[in-house]
């Protein structure tokens, strides 16, 4: 029995033994290993520089844009009103649908304005003979000079009077003044209408084209003006200068609009200037009173500076930092100051310069000081470097 404990005791501790002499070989081979690298001894392993995805800044044309807060107006609004008393006979329109201009709406009883005319047209045929009788006769001194004049006189009046009743029994046809869409009816068949009271009995509302009035802080506006005199920026080509629509659910409008003037005067209690733009609205999605928010292009920085937004970070106190690649392929952080952003890219008013090259990708591998490999960022394709290759024996 002894020699068997014996025997299993002694096998137990040569595999112990050959454990530890196995653990201790790695640990001498780790050692070794790291004692290369920081050392970089010839022939030892020197891990490669990161690969990060750069963009290499150059000066271009920028568009500046403001947003501003409008709400859209119709071009042309009309009142539909009576022009003469009656009892209204028939409504001719549906409400809500879209009518042109002269088309019928309603129909005043005629009748009155009817026996008007007729009696104004026989009058005035009365008075015309007689003023033609009187012609050949004021010739021969068979009548007086005064007689003739005064029958010339009798029928012009007359005609005038003929004129007056024609005009009112046409307004017993009541038509739409300008070509749009009509509201809600608010007359009916049977309602007395009066002349002296103006009674509206419609509203009619252009819809294609509409308005989209903005309003722009006096500040900026003297701002922008100051920098386009510095010749800091060119002046965006009038009639070519884009506005776009951003409706309320948050939806680009699809037509552009262009800016039709700017106000001559400052709202006193606000401080700001209203600017119109005109809008296509064939469909006529835009309504009057519906807020929207405009995108003006005001002016064009021809050596703009820019960055891509992925690029900056900002921190809680609001200052932006980019990466930048020196020249010894090390990188340093780079304190700038951003501008208004365009698309998916920051204009860099100060802290970047043309040439300089910025980390946009793979800014979580290095720290500041690094020395890193740069390559051309791809928007298109995968900046990302290849995986390690698996390591032997796994």
């Amino acid at each position: 029995m002894s020699a068997l404990w014996s025997d299993a005791t002694c096998r137990v501790g040569g595999k112990r033994r050959r454990v530890a002499a196995l653990q201790i070989a790695v640990a001498i081979a780790l050692t070794a290993l790291f004692t290369g690298c920081s050392r970089n001894q010839p022939g030892g392993f020197n891990m490669p520089p990161t690969e990060v995805s750069v963009v290499t800044i150059a000066p271009e044309s920028v568009a500046l844009t403001t947003e501003l807060p409008g709400r859209i107006d119709p071009v042309r609004v009309a009142q539909v009103r009576a022009r003469v008393d009656g009892i209204v006979l028939h409504r001719e329109f549906r409400e809500g649908a879209d009518v042109t201009n002269g088309e019928v709406l309603y129909e005043i009883d005629p009748a009155p304005y009817k026996a008007a005319l007729d009696s104004a047209n026989a009058s005035l045929t009365q008075a015309q003979l007689l003023a033609e009788r009187y012609q050949p006769l004021v010739g021969i001194h068979a009548v007086s000079k005064q007689d003739y004049d005064n029958a010339v006189s009798a029928a012009a009046q007359a005609k005038a009077a003929q004129e007056i009743a024609a005009v009112n029994f046409g307004y017993c046809t009541v038509t739409a003044p300008i070509s749009g869409k009509i509201g809600a009816a608010l007359v009916t068949e049977g309602a007395l209408v009066s002349q002296s009271a103006a009674t509206e009995m419609a509203l009619v509302t252009q819809l294609d084209p509409i308005y989209c009035d903005f309003t722009e802080s006096s500040t900026e506006l003297l701002r922008l003006r100051r920098e386009l005199d510095n010749g800091a920026l060119e002046s965006a080509a009038s009639g070519e200068a884009k506005v776009t629509l951003l409706l309320d659910d948050g939806t680009t409008y699809p037509q552009p609009g262009k800016l039709l003037f700017s106000d001559i005067t400052v709202d006193p209690t606000s401080g700001m200037v209203t600017l119109r733009a005109e809008f296509p609205n064939p469909d006529h999605l835009l309504l009057p009173g519906m807020f929207a928010r405009g995108v003006l292009e005001q002016a064009v920085d021809a050596k703009a500076i820019t960055v891509l937004q992925r690029g900056v970070s900002v921190g809680a106190n609001g200052i932006a930092t980019v990466m930048v690649v020196g020249a010894d392929g090390k990188v340093e952080a780079r304190v700038i100051k951003l501008g208004k952003a365009v698309g998916d890219k920051w204009v860099v008013t100060d802290g970047l310069k043309a040439g300089e090259q910025v980390v946009v990708e793979g800014l979580q591998k290095f720290q500041p000081g690094m020395v890193v490999k740069p390559v051309p960022f791809n928007p298109a394709g995968d900046n990302s470097p290849p995986p390690a290759a698996p390591a032997m024996g796994s």
